[in-house]
Formats: C-alpha cells, sequence, structure tokens
C-alpha cells in the first residue's frame, strides 16, 4: 500500500495534534495540581515516627531491636540503604526488596516466627501492620538520594530476567498480563495515568513514589501491597507474602526506573 506526501503529512500532524492534547489533558493537569496542594502535609510522617520507635524497641522472643539489622550497607546502616534494594544479600543467598529483608531481620533478630509475619502483612488505616511503620522509616531515610540499585550479581540479573517475565505473563480469566495496563504508552484507567513500566522514564516517575500514602485509603501503602493488589485485579490468587515472584517483579521496576531521585513515601490518590 502506497502513501502520498499529503497524507503522510496529515496522519503525523494527527498524531501531534494527540499528543499535544494529552499534554495539556485539564484532567492529568487537575490531579496533578491536587496533589501538589496535600504534598506538604503527608500523613505518612506519622507511620515514619511509629517506625523509628518500633526499629529501636527491643521487641520479639529475643527482645532485642532492630539496630544491628543489615539492610545491604553494614549493620545499623538505614541512610541511603533503601535507594540500593532489591540487591542480593549472601547471608541468604537471594535477592531481596527492602520489605523482606526487614521482615528477615525480624525473623533472625527478633525471633518473631515467619507464621506471624505473614498472618497480617498489610494493615488497615485504623491499626496499621508494625511493617508498614518500619518501611516508612526506612525508605525516608532514602529521600533525596539517587535509585542505584546494582546488576552486578548473577542473582540481581536473575531476579530481574524472572520479573520481566512474570510483567508479561498472561495468565487468569482475562488473559491479563502486568503488561496489559502498564506496557504500551498514554493508557488510563477512570482518572489514573498507567505509566509504561518497560520504559526507564515511566518506570522512574512510577518507582520513586512508593511505599505511598493513599488518600482513598487512609493509610500507608507498600510496594508488595501495590503487586497483591494488582494480581487481585487480574483476577489471579494472591501472591504468596515476601514470594520470590513479587521480588522479581520489584527488581524489574527498580532497575528499569533506576537513576531517578528517590521522593517517597508519596501522596496517592
Amino acid at each position: 500500500m502506497k502513501f502520498s506526501i499529503v497524507a503522510i503529512a496529515a496522519l503525523a500532524a494527527a498524531w501531534a495534534g494527540t499528543a499535544l492534547a494529552q499534554a495539556k489533558d485539564p484532567t492529568i493537569a487537575g490531579i496533578e495540581k491536587y496533589r501538589e496542594m496535600l504534598g506538604d502535609d503527608n500523613p505518612a510522617e506519622l507511620y515514619e515516627a511509629r517506625g523509628e520507635q518500633a526499629w529501636k524497641k527491643k521487641a520479639g522472643p529475643k527482645n532485642v531491636s532492630l539496630e544491628n539489622c543489615d539492610l545491604g550497607l553494614g549493620p545499623g546502616v538505614v541512610k541511603g540503604a533503601y535507594a540500593q534494594t532489591p540487591r542480593y544479600f549472601a547471608d541468604v543467598d537471594r535477592v531481596m526488596d527492602m520489605e523482606t529483608r526487614i521482615n528477615w531481620c525480624r525473623m533472625t533478630q527478633q525471633g518473631i516466627s515467619e507464621a506471624d509475619i505473614r498472618k497480617r502483612p498489610f494493615g488497615s488505616a485504623d491499626k496499621p501492620s508494625e511493617i508498614e511503620d518500619l518501611l516508612t522509616y526506612v525508605v525516608t531515610a532514602s529521600k533525596g538520594m539517587t535509585m542505584n540499585v546494582p546488576s552486578n550479581h548473577p542473582k540481581e540479573r536473575a531476579a530481574y530476567e524472572l520479573g520481566q517475565a512474570v510483567f508479561h505473563m498472561r495468565a487468569g480469566p482475562y488473559d491479563f498480563s502486568c503488561a496489559t495496563c502498564h506496557g504500551e504508552d498514554n493508557l488510563r484507567i477512570r482518572l489514573q495515568e498507567l505509566p509504561n513500566l518497560t520504559k526507564s522514564e515511566d518506570a522512574k516517575r512510577a518507582y520513586i513514589g512508593w511505599p505511598a500514602y493513599r488518600v482513598s485509603t487512609s493509610r500507608v501503602h507498600t510496594m508488595q501491597w501495590r503487586i497483591n493488589d494488582c494480581f487481585r485485579q487480574q483476577r489471579l490468587p494472591e501472591p504468596r507474602y515476601m514470594s520470590e515472584a513479587v521480588n522479581a517483579l520489584i527488581t524489574y521496576m527498580a532497575q528499569t526506573g533506576n537513576g531517578a531521585e528517590y521522593k517517597g513515601p508519596a501522596l496517592k490518590r
């Protein structure tokens, strides 16, 4: 099929017009303005304060604090640790995201059982889970730092590849994948923009705000929760908390969005 120069020019103009309209979409501009207005009063600060207390408090069957927990930069080092996770941890011979790593310290150092941690991983507005407080405290210590998620170890590269495969895996009654909503440009569901997480710039924009405080639920949500909720929306079975698959998905997104300044915990709709 042949196209005239005039037809090609008209088509290009139409595409440009669509892009310009999207750039000036008043709905998107309104949502951004709303987030900006609320940005200075983020209730996640309450989670951070509780998390710092919980981090330093002696707890669990062993009655010890988490102050010697090694988050990847050495025992007790919190500042900047989140900006370099998920990463490979030699003491467990696996890649962990920060939520999984903190829970591992709770199990090994404080003696809290894995069954108890898995029993209630996600809290509610009136009763947050302790991991949400602890994680908010830890991630806030990396605010303003550049995300530098490592990919040198073979298991870090393997986690990325597994996460990429899970991201594109179609399954469930609707034959959905993560890429169905997050694998193309300029998609939106209701009023929510859907970032294309296969692209570095979109992945940077999306990843740097999590964990996040959501106004609609009046609570902080972790990235593990976010992925679990995506599985629910795909009508898939809920993944096991702290599973290898979820850690791999987080690794894929984090490595794809490397190089951005971390700005979380953000405020979401």
